[in-house]
């Protein structure tokens, strides 16, 4: 596989871009982009129009033909508000797969966020500042506090510039009243997290998508001698400028065009109020966004070697990290626990032979094992699981999220059975593969029993008949011994070995 195509179906237009991995790295090959307002009836009705549905699904027809005549390769397409909100998104989605072949994922604003993030990061030297990333879309307005390239807070608010115009902006131009009522909308927003965002101390904001886009062409124009960052006085006063012209005479200003005219007044409002009520003194325009996250994220699944693979592994990092804290994780014992699973994976590869992507949901589940104690003792393994399901874990996938709720959750005594929702759920792919990694976590966990970090290395080592695992510890490790010696039969079940236990 050599190249990837990211498609975004966001709430005012649909984008395309295709990379082609060379040395490790992407080089963008093509890209294009469609206004086809899919959001604006959402945004007044609650549903997908026909016509915006008609429009769209012509255009991801285009954008096929366009991803084939490079050849195979991966292909992501993500949809963000619009699909979010709308009540007949999976008729749409439906119509997306049977027309074409592909298969939406609907993600949320804060997923959207974290992309956007790792677009960014991976392609820019934003891992050295503090900065606050601001998105602002048709449906919604992505905010991120980045402190030295890890996530540090994340926001969605309903601020896009589409659904914006269409609840509050129904003359052109618009009346005195509707821009008071707009702005008082948007401060109300802002107020919810303004405390969050200062809470941050960032030094810099970049902002991405057509908006700031829009914004920054504009004021350059005006003041060609300021390229670079957008002050806060400059967006303001483009603003209220672009506020008092109709859509043609704002189609006329550099950078903006007809379609974005429409919708850049409520735009321009949410930049103003944002930097104001934040005490931002500029941002700065950067073209990357949430395609060139998906890219990256595709990157660093597929490669090693990858620069954008480390961020996104300390991504998950963070998140699984976040998420113990929150749930009152003892964290060193889970550390324990995922040491020895780890290394299990790894000396026992040819027994158990989980493809590598396996290791980083298997690292999550050792970590997270254990959240459902938070909620009760009693049936903690199925309260660990619905916690896990039902969360954002930055970094892993909706799919890679299932799997590891479903690793996590038979570790007492029920085992993986299809007839059990968790593993109902999967495909049939990971259906097989999951007894696998339970075993694993269940050997681990094993070792931790009682005594945690008792236990400081195993080795495994795998011949025809059996597996063996020698254990070094820094006390007595009988009762260790005892509870690898429980799991002998499931073992021998899953992987047809039988397991040997000894002293190192």
């Amino acid at each position: 596989m050599s190249v990837l195509a990211a498609v975004d179906i966001g709430s005012n237009s649909v984008r395309l871009k295709v990379a082609r991995i060379v040395h490790h790295r992407l080089k963008t090959v093509h890209e294009d982009r469609f206004v086809t307002r899919l959001g604006e009836s959402v945004f007044r009705d609650g549903a997908l129009s026909p016509e915006a549905m008609d429009a769209t699904i012509k255009v991801l027809r285009r954008f096929h033909r366009v991803v084939r005549s490079y050849g195979s390769g991966r292909v992501r397409v993500v949809g963000t508000s619009a699909l979010r909100e709308a009540s007949n998104s999976a008729a749409f989605l439906a119509w997306v797969q049977s027309a074409i072949g592909w298969k939406v994922e609907t993600i949320s604003g804060l997923e959207e966020g974290r992309l956007i993030h790792l677009g960014v990061l991976t392609n820019s030297r934003l891992s050295a500042s503090d900065a606050l990333l601001i998105d602002l879309g048709g449906g919604s307005c992505e905010l991120t506090v980045s402190k030295r390239g890890h996530i540090r807070d994340m926001f969605s608010l309903p601020l896009g510039a589409v659904r914006l115009t269409r609840e509050f902006l129904n003359h052109d131009p618009p009346t005195d009243a509707e821009i008071r009522r707009l702005r008082k909308d948007i401060a109300e927003e802002i107020g919810t997290v303004r405390k969050r965002i200062a809470a941050g101390r960032v030094s810099s904001a970049i902002a991405t998508s057509g908006t700031a886009a829009a914004l920054a062409g504009a004021q350059h124009a005006v003041e060609p001698s300021r390229r670079g960052a957008v002050a806060r006085a400059a967006v303001w006063r483009l603003a209220e400028e672009l506020s008092k012209l109709d859509a043609v005479g704002r189609s006329k200003w550099p950078g903006i065009g007809p379609r974005r005219a429409e919708i850049i007044v409520a735009g321009a409002y949410v930049f103003a109020e944002l930097m104001e009520r934040s005490k931002l003194p500029s941002f700065r325009y950067s073209p990357l966004g949430l395609r060139d996250g998906m890219l990256a994220q595709m990157l660093a699944d597929h490669d090693r070697a990858a620069r954008s693979r480390r961020q996104v592994e300390a991504e998950r990092e963070d998140a699984v990290l976040a998420m113990c804290r929150r749930y009152e994780v003892d964290t060193a014992a889970a550390a324990s626990v995922r040491r020895l699973a780890l290394q299990l994976f790894r000396d026992l590869g040819p027994v158990h032979g989980l493809p590598p992507g396996y290791e980083a949901c298997l690292s999550a589940a050792a970590m997270l094992h254990d959240v459902g104690r938070f909620v009760s003792r009693s049936g903690r393994h199925r309260h660990t699981h619905y916690l896990i399901s039902n969360s954002e874990l930055f970094g892993f996938t909706p799919e890679q999220r299932q799997v590891i709720a479903a690793i996590a959750r038979y570790l007492g005594r029920s085992r993986p059975s299809l007839s059990d929702a968790p593993v109902a759920g999967l495909s049939r792919a990971h259906q097989e593969l999951l007894p696998k990694a339970v075993v694993l976590l269940r050997l681990a966990k094993a070792m931790n029993h009682g005594n945690a970090r008792n236990i400081t290395r195993v080795v495994g080592s795998v011949n025809r008949k059996r597996v063996s695992l020698k254990l070094a510890s820094k006390r007595n490790r009988e009762l260790e011994i005892w509870m690898l010696h429980k799991e002998r039969p499931y073992f021998r079940e899953v992987l047809g070995l039988d397991l040997v236990v000894a002293p190192d």
